[in-house]
């Protein structure tokens, strides 16, 4: 089956991880919208189709419209959005089998009016499963990224979401490590939480990029369960800077493996 690119769509990235809680989702949604502060234009699909978290960390309610066979994303904060979150939204759990996911996340690729994107994020659901390999075998990748923490149990998995795209050869823009380190709100000193340097050392083992560290911020959980996320401020925010400066080494590393280049635009306020 020929793996097809997404009309008007120069970059389509992928964002995974081996396991559930390490906050793939936030690096997500942050990192679109550093990208999109940077000036890019930028959509967001929300894949992970059992907990879709996108509507909630953006403070989406909509529901998408249809303008003929097409649907129309929801757009916020410079952003183009697609969620499962959008369709079936509250607590009801969504019980489906493979085909069924298949099925609808063509629909989300290939009916949504995106229009013309530099960057279009696929958040996906952690593991290796249905979703993950749907995606990757019917659509044109540029390259992943892999999120994980410092510990030992999800840098384990975080080697297996490597190797999962390395078998169904997709190109692995690096590790994420989130969740690196805790500063100490009373005497200013970092904690190491998870242990220290797990993500920069697996990167280095496997022989893929190390894309940077995230720190645990409290005022990164309050954004994301308030819908306005820190990487709505400045790039010199504290809070927001690991975000932006995760932003400038994907564009770096997507230039190196030769991706379609995005224009380069001044930050927006």
């Amino acid at each position: 089956m020929p793996r097809l690119p997404i009309p008007g769509v120069r970059n389509l990235i992928a964002i995974g991880s081996g396991k559930g809680g390490v906050g793939k989702t936030t690096i997500s949604v942050n990192l679109a919208l550093a990208l999109a502060k940077l000036g890019h234009r930028v959509g967001l699909l929300d894949a992970d189709v059992y907990g879709p978290n996108v509507p909630l960390m953006l403070g989406v309610e909509e529901t998408p419209q249809a303008l003929g066979e097409r649907i129309l994303p929801i757009e916020r904060h410079g952003l183009r959005l697609m969620s499962m979150g959008f369709i079936s939204p509250g607590d009801k759990p969504l019980i489906w089998r493979g085909p069924m996911l298949h099925n609808v996340m063509q629909q989300f690729l290939r009916r949504v009016d995106w229009g013309e994107l530099d960057y279009l994020l696929i958040d996906l659901p952690p593991g290796t499963g249905d979703v993950q390999l749907s995606l990757i075998q019917t659509t044109l990748i540029t390259g992943a990224i892999v999120v994980t923490t410092p510990s030992d149990v999800s840098l384990e998995d975080g080697r297996k979401a490597v190797h999962m795209f390395r078998q169904v050869r997709v190109e692995i823009l690096g590790i994420v490590e989130n969740m690196s380190y805790l500063v100490c709100p009373h005497c200013n000193e970092r904690v190491d939480v998870f242990s220290y340097g797990g993500g920069q050392r697996t990167a280095a083992q496997m022989g893929v990029n190390f894309l940077g560290e995230v720190p645990l911020d409290p005022k990164v959980r309050a954004g994301g369960d308030s819908g306005e996320p820190v990487a709505l401020r400045k790039p010199d925010d504290p809070h927001a800077a690991p975000f932006y400066k995760l932003a400038e080494n994907m564009i770096a590393r997507l230039e190196q493996v030769g991706a379609p280049k995005a224009p380069k635009i001044e930050v927006t306020d």
